[in-house]
């Protein structure tokens, strides 16, 4: 029995998305220290997922996004100075020895805005990282890199389309951090 046509949905996360110097910094390291059967993410590509809603319809987006407008942090600094390897998903990582309270406090802003708009976010505990490789069958020999500091002003939503040629990533919104500055 057909119960009707189904309601659109949309594949969607919330990022931190780097400026062209920090990408052009990551990927420079990962095509110097990366090698076959590895895959590089492309440049383009480069982010750091705060939260991820999953696909959700037309009307969860618009509670996402009205809860994300409401979301009050400040900016901040986040040095990328190391290298990891997950073996599970086969996933070389470069992300922060030390993670800024500003973005933890980001997280959990977003983690309670999916619970708002009806959503579960993740279970397991969340790491600053960037993906650089997917398909990697060993750690790289190095596990520190020359650090790459990136200024964060900004968080964003975005899409990911499907294509056969790997997933697109479309930046829906960008919502500036301006939080509260402590008084002298």
């Amino acid at each position: 029995m057909n119960s009707g046509p189904t309601e659109p949905t949309q594949r969607l996360f919330f990022a931190l998305w780097p400026d062209a110097g920090v990408r052009t910094a990551l990927a420079g390291f990962a095509q110097g220290h990366i090698h076959k059967p590895a895959r590089c993410v492309p440049e383009a590509k480069l982010h750091i997922t705060l939260a991820f809603p999953g696909s959700v319809p037309r009307a969860v987006r618009d509670c996402l996004e009205a809860a994300a407008a409401d979301i009050r942090a400040s900016p901040f600094e986040l040095t990328v100075d190391r290298v990891g390897y997950w073996p599970r998903p086969r996933i070389l990582w470069a992300g922060p020895t030390h993670t800024p309270a500003e973005v933890w406090s980001l997280v959990k802003g977003l983690r309670m805005a999916m619970l708002a708009c009806g959503l579960e976010p993740e279970t397991r505990p969340w790491q600053a990282h960037v993906t650089l490789a997917r398909k990697a069958v060993r750690a790289l020999p190095v596990t520190e890199i020359d650090p790459v500091n990136w200024s964060i002003s900004d968080f964003c939503l975005v899409e990911s389309v499907t294509d056969p040629a790997g997933p697109v990533y479309r930046i829906i919104r960008r919502w500036p951090l301006v939080g509260h500055t402590p008084s002298m």
